[in-house]
């Protein structure tokens, strides 16, 4: 299986870090900003760098929706996990056009509303997943699996 590993850096990256007892078994890469934080944290992974700011910026949403069909259309991933943010909206929506299975990861600090890229990629993902039993009236379909941390 091909995974691709899609987030903002800082705490959304983290997130997915903390998955590495999955991850760390499949072919994976990783998509992410060119920022200190991330480059360290991945160093050895195949990681493409995004746009960013990401966050309700219009231009580097097309940029990024470029990249992501270019990413994907090469990659061509089995399973594609995010925990945020926006750069999430782009590989999620395409990534449904490449025949790839989503799971999102809704950020651990909500508790009881939606953010802006889970209300985003909720009609295209597989596996809604939160760390919150409050979220569950939020996202009635997700599955609570607990704090990843």
């Amino acid at each position: 299986m091909k995974v691709c590993l899609v987030s903002s850096s800082g705490g959304h990256l983290t997130h997915l870090i903390m998955l590495k007892p999955f991850w760390s078994k499949h072919n994976r890469f990783w998509v992410t900003f060119d920022k200190e934080d991330a480059n360290s944290a991945l160093q050895g992974e195949k990681v493409y760098h995004c746009f960013f700011p990401t966050n309700r910026n219009i231009p580097n949403l097309f940029r990024n929706t470029v990249l992501a069909w270019k990413v994907l259309r090469r990659e061509r991933p089995d399973l594609i996990i995010s925990s945020g943010a926006a750069i999430a909206v782009p590989f999620f929506w395409l990534g449904k056009l490449f025949g790839a299975k989503t799971v999102y990861l809704e950020v651990f600090d909500r508790i009881d509303k939606p953010t802006l890229t889970g209300r985003l990629v909720t009609p295209v993902t597989d596996r809604f997943i939160v760390e919150w039993e409050e979220m569950l009236n939020v996202y009635p379909k997700a599955i609570n699996l607990g704090s990843v941390f």
